[in-house]
């Protein structure tokens, strides 16, 4: 009955989906794929199939140490992981060259995801961060196909959507082999929905697992020279932002920089098809506009000093471009949009400041909190207030931004036990049907594996 009534929903909104996907340039590029009209390039040649969906650029990049871990753990598997943008098919491919090919996944109608399943022939499926696509689920589970939910979270809004279809997320739950969740209250969210407690566990946050930062990835980071810094001069990363967001950071900074004229700021915009719309804003506000991906090109922006802003056009440097930070903020959190990784600042010891809007990242943002790695404010005004006010008290930036980078290294190991719990599927499975991973839709998993974090009260 309920999947009856999704899919004939699923039926009538296809028009307007198919026309909400067109008009986004992230999500053109793959359409024909998810479609079903072109099917996945991948072959796994007589070798197990590990399946992992990572919807974009965000799940992608957290979900990539783990990918590789499994790949030394399990070299006979071959490894595809989908995304649904094209930011997330850049991450695969810079980080997991030569692990895991890419595809993008197929949208959630019954015809096409049988057609992509029966194509790639999962041995395992793992779904990061609660994508939960219940055709695709249905049709892995008939094939006997175990589902893990890695790194999984319920954000406010999506748990309170939930609820309103808590007897048919029941039977969507049932098909996961095993739920492994960021925090106390992902686990205590998704049982409320329905899934079975003896299947749900608290792993904490992969995130955290990121590498730390070293010789290479220091090598890799981007030098002052390339973002047209001189001498003297000190940036502030406004990573992630969204539109009425830059706003009021284009407003903080010109506050800020009426007192420290040194400090540039870079704005790095969530989807950078936005640009054009955020250099707008910044010329509207009275300041120079440099594109980072013309900066000593041939066409070139010349450098030049004094307070200005740079856009940061171009794909896969955020990361690295925080640690040429003296101060971080991570958008999505001074608008109603639940925020951003604010751990990719805090792993180069930077200050981190983030707004009220932190749904997606609370349990993190409360860790920051109470190690005071970082600095929450209500606007913009507290926002400009608090920078300067580190800017001229150096030993306390110092400090902020070393706590913010000891609570990365006090929650490491969310990788490794979302491994062994991976594996306990693999086992036990092999234990009965001695034939790979495939052979039972639901796989007992044993008590000790599935037991909590310490301090936890578990599922």
């Amino acid at each position: 009955m309920w999947y009856l009534l999704y899919n004939g929903l699923l039926l009538l909104a296809a028009p307007a989906i198919l026309v909400m996907l067109l008009a986004k340039p992230r999500c053109r590029r793959g359409l024909l794929q998810r479609l079903g009209l072109v099917l996945p390039s991948v072959s796994a040649n007589g070798r197990p199939l590990l399946w992992v969906h990572a919807v974009s650029l965000g799940e992608a990049v957290a979900v990539a140490p783990l990918v590789q871990a499994f790949h030394v753990r399990y070299p006979a598997y071959r490894i595809i992981v989908s995304t649904v943008t094209e930011t997330g098919r850049e991450a695969v491919e810079q980080r997991l060259a030569g692990v895991a090919a890419h595809c993008y996944a197929p949208l959630d109608f019954p015809w096409v995801v049988a057609k992509v399943v029966r194509h790639l022939k999962p041995d395992l499926f793992l779904v990061v961060e609660t994508e939960l696509w219940p055709n695709l689920l249905r049709q892995l589970g008939r094939g006997g196909v175990p589902a893990v939910l890695v790194n999984g979270r319920l954000s406010s809004r999506s748990f309170g959507r939930y609820r309103l279809i808590r007897s048919f997320l029941r039977r969507v739950l049932a098909s996961m082999t095993v739920c492994l969740m960021q925090s106390e209250r992902d686990v205590e969210r998704i049982v409320a929905l329905g899934a079975r407690p003896d299947r749900v566990v608290r792993t904490g946050n992969i995130k955290f697992d990121q590498p730390l930062p070293g010789p290479t990835t220091r090598a890799d980071a981007l030098s002052r020279a390339a973002l047209g810094l001189v001498e003297g001069e000190e940036l502030i990363v406004a990573g992630s932002t969204h539109p009425d967001e830059e706003d009021e950071l284009l407003a903080a900074y010109q506050q800020v920089a009426r007192e420290f004229p040194h400090v540039v700021l870079l704005l790095a915009p969530r989807h950078i098809e936005r640009a054009v719309e955020v250099e707008a804003a910044i010329k509207r506000a009275g300041l120079p506009a440099l594109r980072r991906s013309l900066l000593g090109g041939a066409a070139g922006q010349p450098n030049q000093a004094g307070p200005r802003v740079l856009i940061l056009d171009t794909r896969g440097e955020l990361a690295s471009v925080y640690r040429e930070s003296v101060l971080a903020y991570v958008g999505g959190t001074l608008v109603p949009v639940g925020g951003h990784n604010l751990l990719e600042p805090a792993v180069w010891a930077k200050p981190v400041f983030f707004g009220p809007f932190t749904d997606h990242c609370a349990e993190i943002a409360d860790q920051l909190c109470r190690a005071e790695g970082v600095r929450p404010v209500r606007n913009g005004a507290e926002l400009a207030e608090a920078m300067a006010n580190l800017l001229r008290n150096r030993g306390d930036l110092q400090k902020v931004g070393t706590a913010a980078q000891q609570v990365i290294q006090e929650n490491r190991g969310a990788l490794q036990r979302s491994l062994n719990h991976i594996g306990t599927v693999i086992d036990g499975s092999l234990g009965r049907s001695g034939a790979g991973v495939r052979g039972s839709s639901v796989v007992p998993v044993s008590k000790d594996a599935l037991a909590p974090l310490p301090g936890d009260r578990g599922g």
